[in-house]
């Protein structure tokens, strides 16, 4: 669906019908298949390089900080002592980088099935492909769904890295994928999701949140700018086995010193806080008058 004309790259998708987001290439760096999806890398003019995924952007190397410091702190800065974390795709290794800024963090394991992805992105996204190489990181090249199934109640968080739900991964927004989360997580464990946009999606995530609350006592969404996703702005569905927990008041906070010696370029404990904060059509929707909202969560006693 999407396009390389004029030296500019152009993601269009049938899911955001008259809608697309440009970038101007300096050049290809580069395009093939993997046994799962085409592969390419192009070298922006305002962004460095940029990772796309069947025609999606994944990430480029100007903005994949709110991306990857979002979905990884947002979750573990809320579990008061995570020690083992999953990682379900994000084989460009940013969000295993981020995790491993957490002391308490013993193992994370990298579950992503394109073995490909991983090699294209150590040979040019280096400062995220790096990190798994850490000696507390093991990666597993398979399905992810699978390998839940064959590690319950393993892991304090869980983080999805999913694509837009397009092909094969509708599966990781269906609910028997939330099923498989909530039983390969420890007691008291969270789970953060890829939540799609308000502005475009918000159907998507109306429902990712009514399944959650289905199987989760707490529930939240949180949201951040991200320019080269579609409406500039990316959401995370966040959901936990503990009732008492609320998303929005983490339960470890960073310190301005803390946060410069993590090297994190958008997170921090006051955006934390605000994220949940949601503009009001979105609000009407996600948390109607039937659910209880307290702190910017939802709690509803889970089946």
């Amino acid at each position: 669906m999407s396009l390389i004309e004029s030296g500019w790259f152009r993601e269009m998708n049938d899911q955001w019908e008259g809608y697309s987001v440009g970038l101007k290439i300096d050049k290809v760096l580069y395009e093939g298949r993997s046994d799962y999806q085409d592969i390419l890398v192009f070298k922006s003019s305002s962004f460095g390089n940029v990772l796309v995924l069947d025609g999606c952007i994944q990430c480029t190397e100007r903005d994949e900080c709110c991306y990857q410091e979002m979905i990884a702190h947002l979750p573990l800065c809320c579990h008061a002592n995570p020690k083992n974390v999953l990682v379900v795709g994000g084989g460009d290794g940013g969000v295993v980088r981020e995790v491993l800024k957490h002391d308490s963090v013993e193992k994370v394991t990298l579950c992503e099935i394109d073995e490909k992805v991983i090699e294209v992105c150590k040979e040019f996204l280096p400062d995220m492909a790096n990190s798994l190489s850490d000696s507390r990181c093991h990666v597993h090249i398979g399905d992810g769904v699978q390998y839940m199934k064959e590690n319950k109640n393993c892991f304090d968080v869980i983080i999805t890295d999913a694509p837009d739900p397009i092909g094969a991964a509708k599966g990781l927004y269906e609910l028997d994928y939330y099923r498989c989360l909530k039983a390969a997580l420890k007691p008291n464990g969270i789970i953060c999701s890829q939540g799609e946009n308000l502005w475009l999606d918000l159907p998507i995530v109306e429902k990712l949140l009514t399944g959650c609350r289905s199987l989760f006592p707490s529930t939240g969404y949180a949201f951040a700018g991200m320019p080269t996703y579609a409406s500039g702005q990316i959401g995370f569905v966040m959901a936990s086995t503990n009732s008492d927990l609320s998303f929005n008041n983490p339960a470890r906070t960073f310190t301005d010193e803390m946060v410069n010696k993590l090297d994190l370029k958008f997170y921090s404990s006051e955006i934390h806080k605000a994220a949940f904060v949601l503009p009001t059509f979105a609000k009407k929707v996600l948390f109607p008058k039937s659910g209880t909202q307290k702190n910017g969560v939802v709690h509803d006693r889970g089946t």
